[in-house]
């Protein structure tokens, strides 16, 4: 079975098959059934436990499974946001606590859950509690790894659509141009001593894909795709066409982590199960 084919259709993996950029025939392949837990975290408690969540596939490295997905959304002015869960009270085992899950969401039959980001002692931030204040806006870092990202915005800037208008043809020597534009930044990370880092590729991949995928189609915006950059291996922060030597594991496409060699591809979403830390109380 060749790499491209790695999932096949009983293994119950949601995934969309790659194409050219550009290609007509991208499409979104949904498949229902079991998935894999992955055991690497730790065990169930209070706002934790076995999670299904969506995320980018990691197709190369030790990393145990992708990183999770963001819901993006545009708002009336252009500027790029990432949406958070509706806060709500649950009760489990007798104890009485707050977690962010929308069920169903945009009528994508998944329930998207800020459960999704527990991993990484990210369930130990001030913005990943549930009901922490925040505008929700994706805004560039300190020091962007983007010639065209340092150029654009100063830290703090919200990521603007009008900035990715050539994602049709960027490139910046790593890999293929015109496979996707795309800028690193943070996410809920306003008045917190801890940053929650976040990577945005635009790409007619994901336009095109987002029209027969129930899931892509509520959750990118656009062309716009979005996820929480952390490394599910030891928790480093990767890069989408960041690195030089991604070329020498065929990941100058893709998002490449130069800690330990874990690649993910951006336009393929997985659907992955594995058990979410329990935040801290507080």
């Amino acid at each position: 079975m060749s790499n491209d084919d790695k999932y096949p259709t009983e293994s119950g993996r949601r995934r969309f098959v790659k194409g050219v950029v550009g290609g007509a025939a991208l499409a979104g392949v949904g498949t229902t059934g079991a998935v894999t837990v992955n055991s690497a975290t730790t065990s169930s408690g209070a706002g934790g436990g076995s999670t299904q969540a969506m995320a980018i596939e990691n197709t190369a490295g030790p990393a145990p499974r992708g990183m999770p997905q963001i819901p993006i959304e545009i708002d009336s002015e252009g500027y790029l946001k990432g949406v958070w869960p509706e806060v709500q009270e649950i009760t489990e085992g007798g104890v009485t606590f707050q977690v962010a899950e929308t069920e169903n969401f945009n009528g994508s039959d998944v329930t998207y859950s800020s459960e999704w980001f527990q991993y990484c002692g990210v369930e130990s931030y001030q913005g990943i509690q549930p009901d922490y204040e925040s505008d929700n806006y994706f805004v560039s870092g300190a020091n962007p790894a983007y010639t065209w990202q340092q150029d654009a915005y100063s830290e703090g800037d919200r990521l603007h659509v009008d900035d990715f208008s050539d994602y049709k043809s960027w490139g910046n020597g790593i890999g293929d141009s015109g496979v996707g534009k795309p800028a690193s930044g943070t996410w809920r990370s306003q008045d917190s001593e801890d940053t929650i880092p976040i990577q945005v590729v635009r790409s007619e991949r994901i336009q095109q894909a987002a029209q027969d995928d129930p899931w892509l189609k509520a959750s990118t915006s656009q062309g716009f795709i979005a996820w929480l950059n952390k490394c599910t291996h030891f928790c480093c922060v990767p890069g989408y066409k960041q690195a030089a030597d991604a070329a020498k594991f065929n990941a100058e496409n893709d998002v490449y982590c130069q800690c330990h060699q874990s690649v993910y591809d951006p336009f393929t979403i997985t659907e992955t199960l594995f058990v979410a830390r329990p935040r801290p109380e507080e």
